[in-house]
């Protein structure tokens, strides 16, 4: 995935409003930008920290530009952008660069499942391998409470990430291939657990969806201000509750 047009920077100022963010360019001007990530943010958005942002040229769009990726003082890359998460990991897929996810004949998004009203991120389809239920999750949130380059989700209490766990594991006791897949999108993350400190309850169903075998995928694509690429996996530690 490329950034065409290539991204511009400034120096981040706040983020207010959950979607809104204040950014001083290099030459002075202050701009406000679209901030797409609903979440905490943590290690993200610290004023000073350097963002980097796209244009889009729709005339209806109130705010032109989007922020799409943080660089850390650390000199991490962070796509802080979580519709990115969707993205590349279809684009990976198509590609068949995701193995374990490789061999499918039909890939589709948003289509409608579950009994909790839900909308699978992707689901693939084959005659053959039968369907696979696959929700994508953006991973940002690097803290080295437990080692160098640990990982963790949520960064924040989620109940509708409670809510797809849920999903996916009644898509598997219903005979289909399940995966909760974690697109790492921090250049400093090596490895990854889930929250417990922050949201128990999703940590709890983390297990409860393992033990149900919904199969918990961790992916780091390369993340630069060119755009992502595939990297590699990552290991997914469980069982710290």
């Amino acid at each position: 995935m490329t950034f065409d047009p290539p991204l511009q920077s400034g120096q981040l100022i706040s983020r207010y409003k959950r979607f809104l963010t204040d950014v001083q360019l290099d030459n002075g001007e202050l701009l406000t930008i679209h901030c797409a990530n609903t979440g905490a943010m943590t290690g993200c958005a610290e004023p000073g920290t350097r963002v980097w942002y796209s244009t889009s040229d729709n005339p209806k769009r109130k705010l032109p530009n989007s922020w799409e990726i943080a660089e850390s003082p650390a000199g991490h890359f962070i796509c802080v952008n979580t519709a990115r998460a969707n993205q590349i990991a279809r684009e990976l897929i198509e590609q068949q660069v995701l193995a374990p996810l490789a061999g499918y004949s039909r890939l589709r998004t948003e289509v409608k499942y579950g009994e909790e009203n839900s909308r699978i991120d992707l689901l693939l389809e084959d005659d053959e391998k039968g369907n696979c239920y696959i929700e994508v999750k953006s991973v940002t949130l690097l803290e080295e409470r437990e080692g160098a380059g640990m990982g963790y989700f949520p960064d924040a209490v989620t109940a509708r990430g409670a809510k797809h766990l849920r999903e996916l594991m009644a898509m598997k006791a219903a005979g289909h291939r399940a995966v909760l897949l974690f697109m790492v999108l921090h250049s400093g993350i090596t490895r990854m657990r889930p929250a417990t400190h922050i949201d128990p309850h999703y940590s709890l169903l983390i297990e409860q969806s393992i033990a149900a075998g919904v199969e918990i995928l961790c992916y780091r694509p390369h993340v630069g201000v060119y755009g992502m690429v595939a990297q590699n996996f990552i290991p997914f530690e469980s069982g710290h509750l």
